[in-house]
């Protein structure tokens, strides 16, 4: 592979590290010790992709990135740190143009770089096959939605940071016929997964029936700060299923990083838990697996398959299957995806029930749900 890679790290050993990784794989690389020095040689060298640390002095990666995406936009991977704050910094991040991010090694950084050696080299290598979506605003930081309280949806104290965003394990009764829950929209989602949901989760209203479960790949400790910034925007609630939870109307389940995010019954209710990750898949959460144990548990003409941009084909196999089985899908047009991967394979599959760009999901979930309801 060849093509130009500006590496900004305000860390020597990180600068060399990356580009040794980088060069060794045929690309042509070039550093910053900062976002100030990062955006002038984006304007100088107009490299094809940007690695771009966030805690940086002089310029932090989050200023440089806007100033990036102003002067020349540019697919920029994030190179984020493991805490909390760098998990929320990243989700900004993306907000404001990023397309990928990856999580630096903690420990040692020379003796853990090989971990992250294999990830790196795919995501610049998608993010340089990436074209940028064109005219739409940054969001880095969404006033929250006012929503009416819903004591039945109402959450304990959290007993640590890591389960702000979970829901209770106690179960609460199901709607629909029989107690058992009158449908499932499944969504699988990788690259430019966040930005992407953007367009369709704000856009479910309050009263949606049916529950959403979100399979977005995503690495542990990113997906609870990527479903409080979606709680922030969005009518329903959102939470990370970091532990069982009742599938209730009202509520986008999003699938813990680490894990696989599956549904079962137990005593009669249908319920959300997060898994340890199935060797068999290699993307995770994995929406094949969480597709699969939905149609266990419910006949396919209750749930709705999405599967949107990304690179792969996770989901591809599972949601072809369930429109087969007599369910609905939707594949993510090529017009609007960041990478045209999963959607492509689904709908080369021939398992694609419609075609649409990732602004018209909503209103197609709503109409499809309404009639089914």
């Amino acid at each position: 592979m060849s093509g130009k890679v500006l590496v900004v790290d305000d860390s020597a050993l990180m600068r060399r590290l990356l580009s040794a990784v980088l060069t060794q794989a045929g690309w042509t690389v070039a550093t910053a010790r900062n976002g100030l020095e990062g955006v002038e040689q984006l304007i100088e060298w107009q490299p094809d992709v940007v690695t771009l640390d966030i805690n940086m002095p002089e310029m932090d990666g989050l200023t440089a990135l806007s100033l990036m995406m102003q002067a020349r936009p540019t697919p920029i991977v994030m190179v984020s740190s493991l805490t909390e704050k760098g998990a929320q910094a990243t989700m900004e991040a993306l907000a404001l143009g990023a397309v990928d991010f990856i999580a630096k090694p903690g420990g040692t950084i020379s003796l853990s770089i090989d971990d992250i050696q294999a990830l790196l080299l795919e995501k610049v290598r998608t993010a340089s096959r990436i074209r940028l979506r064109p005219g739409r605003p940054a969001t880095a930081m969404p006033a929250p939605v006012q929503r009416a309280p819903r004591p039945a949806l109402a959450r304990p104290a959290p007993a640590s940071p890591r389960t702000i965003a979970s829901a209770p394990a106690s179960p609460a009764p199901l709607r629909g016929s029989a107690g058992r829950c009158p449908g499932l929209v499944l969504i699988g989602i990788s690259t430019g997964g966040p930005r992407t949901l953007e367009d369709v989760l704000p856009q479910l209203p309050a009263d949606f029936p049916w529950p959403v479960l979100v399979a977005q790949h995503m690495p542990p400790n990113f997906t609870l700060a990527f479903a409080q910034r979606m709680d922030r925007m969005c009518a329903l609630e959102v939470v990370e299923v970091g532990e069982p939870m009742p599938l209730e109307p009202g509520r986008i389940h999003i699938g813990r990083g680490g894990t696989d995010l599956v549904v079962v019954e137990r005593l009669g209710r249908l319920v959300a838990q997060p898994r340890p990750e199935s060797p068999s898949h290699p993307w995770h959460p994995s929406a094949d697996v969480m597709v699969e144990s939905a149609m266990r548990v419910l006949p396919a003409s209750q749930l709705v398959g999405v599967l949107m941009t990304g690179m792969g084909f996770d989901g591809a196999q599972a949601m072809a299957e369930l429109k087969a089985r007599g369910g609905r899908t939707i594949a993510e047009a090529e017009s609007s995806c960041v990478v045209f991967g999963m959607p492509s394979e689904l709908i080369q599959r021939g398992g694609a029930s419609v075609v649409l760009p990732s602004q018209d999901v909503a209103r197609q979930l709503r109409t499809w749900v309404q009639r089914l309801a």
